[in-house]
């Protein structure tokens, strides 16, 4: 009776609840490896007493982040044998994150510093790998009704992973140890290959590159052949960048600039905004499908500027737990609706023939202006203070609002 009820609504939708609840699960897959390689390694070499250089160089491992957009067309061009497209790169993926994560169960901060850091350099290129393929077939998967919904799934699943492997490890870790945490990490992993072997490979017709040269030129002779494709580059650096700029320095200023100490950031602004941050991914997911792409793009972009300007109050009336916690439902509210827009914007943007490497690509542009910008931000608040900063971040979202207006009409195309 139950089973009945559910494919009545999944009708009704238009939308499949197991396409999106594998796709929710994929998202814990994808950001459960990132925290192992950064706060958590940094937690047990901290704990060890590796010296603070060797922790800085330690950060390095998390380069493949940032360049995997270079062998992205090798997992549009290249089929695995088995599980199709792209379910093949994902089991694979994921067993070799389940072999690198247990491998660092036996390995030491102190004894074996070389092959820790060889090893965390390879779960971060494994994890790199699985965010390219996961992106690929999240865009592939759903159809334009299940995106946004899809998308609100697949980011909280992805929070959660990140909660999991972050403070979730590092409690656990107290209270077991490093190597059986690791460990329990490692089967966390593991079990993520039951829902890849349970996952339908995309349907349509898909005509991936015939060479692994088509796989690097044809994704970039698509985008550029559409309209405004230059507008379309200035929008995705850009409708995120005021959101991001006020976020580079909210810890320092909630420390430093207001008075609160870090175990009540870390209630507030990482406890509460985390679950802020999830229900805005879910609430904004579910209202791109009603309001449409271009819409919710405009309003939850606006929402991230005003939401900016929520910190300016506490920066003038000074230490205040509800003001604060205000401020950090709504922030984190704003962003998470705003990065389900964005994420469905960018899914809409990509060629499924070449979803790998256009994701990869798009979501590599996005990052490009909040990395070039965001080390100016200690100067800025510097210069101007504390009161000016934020209202000065929220203009910074105003350029990426005014871009939709040339650019609706291939928006709404695109939903």
């Amino acid at each position: 009776m139950l089973h009945k009820r559910v494919k009545l609504l999944s009708d009704r939708l238009e939308i499949s609840f197991k396409k999106i609840t594998i796709v929710g699960l994929l998202g814990f897959s994808s950001g459960l490896p990132l925290a192992l390689t950064g706060g958590t390694l940094q937690g047990w070499m901290a704990e060890s007493g590796i010296d603070i250089k060797t922790i800085g160089l330690f950060s390095a491992v998390a380069l493949p982040y940032s360049l995997k957009v270079l062998w992205s067309p090798a997992m549009d061009r290249f089929t695995l044998p088995f599980l199709g497209r792209r379910r093949g790169w994902i089991f694979l993926t994921q067993i070799l994150l389940f072999i690198f994560i247990s491998s660092v169960a036996i390995l030491s901060p102190i004894k074996t510093p070389l092959f820790l850091g060889i090893v965390a350099l390879c779960i971060s290129f494994s994890s790199a790998s699985q965010d390219i393929v996961v992106d690929a077939y999240r865009t592939d998967i759903l159809t334009e009704k299940e995106r946004g919904p899809g998308v609100g799934i697949f980011l909280t699943g992805y929070r959660i992973a990140m909660l999991t492997s972050g403070a979730g490890a590092m409690v656990m870790a107290d209270r077991i140890g490093w190597e059986r945490t690791y460990l329990i990490m490692a089967f966390l992993m593991l079990l993520s290959v039951l829902w890849t072997l349970l996952a339908e490979e995309p349907e349509g017709k898909i005509q991936p590159p015939k060479t692994l040269r088509d796989a690097i030129i044809l994704p970039l002779k698509d985008f550029f052949s559409r309209k405004s494709p230059i507008l379309f580059l200035l929008f995705i650096i850009l409708y995120k960048l005021g959101d991001a700029y006020g976020a580079s320095l909210m810890t320092a200023f909630l420390i430093k600039g207001v008075g609160f100490s870090a175990g009540e950031v870390g209630a507030i602004n990482k406890g509460i905004g985390l679950i802020s941050l999830i229900i805005g991914a879910m609430m904004g997911g579910g209202l791109v499908s009603k309001l449409g792409l271009f819409r919710s793009l405009f309003f939850f972009g606006i929402l991230q500027a005003v939401s900016n300007l929520s910190f300016t109050l506490l920066a003038v009336y000074g230490k205040s737990y509800i003001l604060f916690a205000i401020s950090v439902i709504f922030e984190n509210l704003s962003g998470g609706m705003g990065s389900s827009a964005f994420v469905s914007f960018l899914m809409g943007m990509c060629n499924k023939n070449y979803s790998a490497t256009q994701y990869a690509l798009f979501s590599s542009i996005a990052s490009l202006g909040r990395t070039m910008i965001s080390p100016t931000s200690g100067f800025l608040a510097e210069k101007v203070g504390w009161v000016a900063f934020f209202p000065i971040t929220a203009l910074f979202a105003l350029p990426g609002i005014f871009l939709l207006f040339p650019l609706k009409k291939e928006i709404e195309k695109l939903s």
